[in-house]
């Protein structure tokens, strides 16, 4: 098996969607490229990862080109797509692949050549229309159980910080932080200020109409976490309730625990830590993907090489 997550600088809302021919991106030819000259030791299967901009970068024709580039290497392929939130206090969509050697797909019994395809959870209305739009691709769709439900919300990761920790914003920092709030999530943070019990919620800063504003969300759920390229990018917690409120940038145990690693041993710098699972894959989301796909179509395929 290979796994390969490729950057999406050139793939996300957040860049220049240069797609798969951009600086960056473009790495993903150098993984078809690696396949390629592997020949007869190519994996038997590929799992790839990257954001739903993959899926509609310039159109779908990126996505498209990088399916048929599997196809031509002897590789049928199955996208879906998951939310880490189904998992975490964490709202991280990201479009997974899994391909593996078009003989290993015999029997799956949900090709494209068949006559109904059913949109679910995991494939939803855009990516279940691109598969329905690209016949030529070689498909072998697998049914899949459905997702869990999330079991916690993001209070429960928190690290409880005493008042004198450094990582504290100063009350002016915090007041600026407030103003720059719109009138909507202002509200918010009041409902929360004046709450009988403390609160959480998660500030992005966001460029509207020119102007930096703060929006937050307070739904139990943090904003996705990403490499921190710039103020923009870091995540800010708000915490509230009793009359108070203070403000602090999310740690680097909370990105772990927002990924799932609770436990990961962090030895190196904050800013360091941080990069790394902002470009990390969620690791309870993998682990659904292992038990209930990898697992079973490592069994098949060892059952069909015995077999022959």
């Amino acid at each position: 098996m290979a796994t390969a997550s490729f950057p999406c600088t050139d793939l996300s809302n957040a860049g220049a969607r240069a797609g798969l021919s951009g600086k960056q991106s473009s790495a993903y030819w150098g993984f078809v490229r690696t396949l390629e000259e592997m020949g007869q030791r190519r994996p038997r299967i590929i799992l790839l990862e990257n954001v739903f901009g993959f899926l509609t970068s310039r159109g779908g024709e990126d996505f498209k080109a990088a399916m048929k580039a599997l196809n031509s290497l002897g590789y049928s392929v199955d996208p879906f797509v998951i939310n880490a939130e189904r998992f975490v206090p964490q709202s991280r969509e990201r479009l997974f692949v899994v391909a593996r050697m078009a003989e290993a797909a015999e029997g799956d019994g949900l090709l494209a050549e068949d006559p109904i395809f059913f949109q679910d959870e995991i494939r939803p209305k855009r990516l279940a229309a691109f598969i329905l739009d690209n016949p030529d691709i070689l498909w072998s769709l697998r049914t899949l159980p459905p997702l869990p439900k999330r079991r916690f919300d993001l209070d429960l990761l928190i690290e409880q910080l005493p008042d004198s920790d450094p990582v504290w914003w100063s009350r002016e920092r915090a007041d600026y932080l407030l103003k720059q709030m719109s009138p909507m999530h202002r509200s918010m943070a009041e409902d929360m200020i004046v709450g009988k019990t403390t609160s959480y919620g998660t500030v992005f800063r966001r460029m509207r109409a020119g102007k930096s504003t703060a929006e937050m969300r307070c739904d139990g759920i943090a904003g996705c976490l990403r490499t921190p390229k710039g103020g923009s990018a870091r995540q800010i917690l708000f915490v509230a309730g009793k009359g108070r409120y203070r403000v602090r940038l999310l740690t680097p145990r909370e990105h772990a625990r927002l990924m799932g690693a609770d436990e990961f041993r962090i030895e190196c710098p904050a800013n360091q830590a941080l990069f790394g699972f902002g470009d990390a894959v969620c690791v309870p989301v993998v682990e659904w993907i292992a038990k209930n796909y990898l697992n079973s179509l490592f069994a098949e395929i060892s059952a069909k090489t015995i077999a022959a």
